[in-house]
């Protein structure tokens, strides 16, 4: 209690009497004369920053392990720094590639007895957030990023659904790069975007509405041709019975043996021969009159089709157009030797929760000496410049050097010839040797956690649900929403990484097939 009283007693005045400067380095010395050990620890905590400028906004965030640390980073360098609180052992906060997929106020944990997770930030659907939270000074959360609570109030409105969020096992930090791999975007391109995006949304629309009127017409024209099998039933065996009476009037007409029964059975045979006739005509009549309905059935059904296939291209050209208003990201995995394309569509996803991503482009590429390692390294455009976009790199896996890795993939020319173009600052580039997630899904931007550290706090989480197969019968608008093929997903697993294999490794799945999208 003595040595308590005189560390308290010793702090008031150095408030009172040091300049203001080394306050809290002579505090610090007095706590390392009653615990050294305390002192060493508190020395080494990381603490809140603000950038001494003006800050733009936040392009990524990156959290390290190592340091207990977060840095959000705007065009121009970092802008805000705090302590950070990760999983702590068993329960640890994976290393990988993120991105924000939902916002959350006053978000209450429903893994965790509803606890309180104020200004949560979610990065992965199976419970991966940063939010505010207690900071002990070490590793202490169940997987999560806690943040300081104030810290956490104040960043919550600066950032958007998407932005890049990094965690690196070690300390990492945006370096500028150039490579001519990057995208060089055109600036007449990118000036005729908007008016194009414009004219096809317009033509979308038409073709929206007139493929909704050749669907109607079509189930018009089924509707009434649906009474026509009955009906032309009925008049058939009309006439076999009329037919059935004639017979048997004939055979009555011979069987006669007397005058009297012969003008009898003659008065009954033209009676049936004239319904007969009749019940010929009518038959006749009605099989005449159901072809045209029948080549209507054709001919509108037909209609529908092509009506549905020009609908699908132009709402397909103007989808394109649309996204291409919209920052790119584009993953290149060494383990499944394949490129992936996503962008931020902004619409909400149907089933509840975040937002829908585009995921219309997924290819193989080619990748030179694919048994050695590449590394994990993002590259992101910062902003413009005068030769296009300037570039920096995150490595937060050490394989191959960042240019080496890019000079190693080939990709499809056809391919950057579509992102290249119309490409805008916060487009992003990831080279990892890791398969995406199978928390990669259509309400995320690309998920992937490095294999080789541990994932305690992110195995430990009921993966998301697959979700579900909601494309409508005519493969394109579920109710209106145009979103039925977001929910389509391959389900053949992709294999784990071949590069190394870990005991109670989360398993990675191929993430959906390329499919079309829709705005509208």
């Amino acid at each position: 209690m003595k040595n308590r009283l005189t560390t308290a007693q010793s702090t008031l005045a150095m408030r009172r009497w040091a300049p203001p400067g080394r306050i809290a380095l002579a505090a610090l010395a007095v706590l390392a004369v009653v615990n050294p050990a305390t002192a060493a620890k508190q020395a080494r905590q990381p603490t809140e920053a603000v950038a001494p400028r003006e800050a733009g906004e936040p392009i990524m965030a990156i959290v390290s392990i190592k340091s207990q640390q977060v840095t959000f980073y705007d065009a121009d360098g970092w802008i805000l720094r705090a302590p950070v609180s990760t999983g702590t052992t068993g329960r640890e906060t994976p290393a990988g590639v993120f991105a924000i997929v939902e916002k959350d106020k006053d978000h209450h944990s429903t893994m965790y007895d509803d606890a309180w997770m104020p200004n949560m930030q979610r990065i992965t659907w199976n419970g991966i957030a940063l939010h505010g939270g207690p900071l002990p000074g070490y590793a202490a959360s169940h997987g999560c990023v806690r943040m300081p609570f104030g810290f956490a109030e104040g960043l919550f409105d600066k950032t958007n659904i998407g932005m890049r969020v990094i965690i690196s096992p070690n300390d990492a930090a945006p370096v500028d790069f150039n490579h001519p791999s990057l995208f060089v975007p055109k600036r007449e391109a990118i000036a005729a975007v908007p008016s194009r995006a414009d004219k096809l949304s317009a033509e979308a629309e038409e073709a929206t509405r007139a493929a909704d009127e050749a669907k109607k017409a079509a189930a018009i024209a089924a509707k009434e041709a649906a009474s026509l099998p009955a009906s032309l039933r009925k008049l058939e065996q009309q006439k076999a019975r009329a037919d059935a009476e004639l017979a048997f009037a004939d055979k009555s007409l011979a069987a006669a043996k007397t005058d009297q029964a012969r003008a009898k059975a003659e008065e009954l045979k033209q009676k049936a021969a004239t319904k007969a006739a009749d019940a010929a005509s009518q038959l006749d009549t009605a099989k005449a009159a159901a072809q045209p309905k029948r080549d209507a059935v054709a001919a509108t059904k037909e209609a529908a089709k092509a009506a549905a296939t020009k609908k699908a291209e132009i709402v397909k050209a103007a989808t394109d157009a649309k996204l291409a208003l919209e920052p790119v990201s584009v993953y290149i995995s060494r383990a499944t030797q394949k490129l992936y394309v996503r962008r931020n569509t902004h619409k909400p996803a149907p089933d509840g929760g975040g937002e829908v991503f585009d995921t219309s482009i997924e290819v193989p590429v080619t990748i030179r000496n694919p048994d050695q390692p590449l590394g994990t390294h993002i590259f992101t455009a910062m902003a413009k410049n005068d030769t296009g976009l300037r570039w920096s790199v995150v490595t937060i896996e050490n394989g191959d050097d960042a240019k080496d890795a890019l000079d190693r993939i080939t990709i499809p020319q056809d391919v950057w010839d579509r992102i290249a173009p119309t490409a805008l600052p916060r487009s992003s580039i990831i080279i990892s040797d890791e398969p995406l997630s199978s928390e990669t899904n259509y309400r995320t931007e690309f998920v992937a956690v490095l294999s080789n550290h541990p994932q305690g706090g992110f195995i430990t989480r009921k993966p998301t649900a697959p979700p579900m197969d909601i494309a409508s019968d005519d493969s394109w608008d579920n109710g209106g929403n145009g979103f039925g093929f977001f929910f389509q997903r391959d389900p053949n697993p992709q294999p784990v990484n071949p590069r190394r294999q870990r005991g109670g490794q989360y398993p990675y799945y191929q993430p959906a097939q390329p499919m079309p999208r829709s705005f509208w």
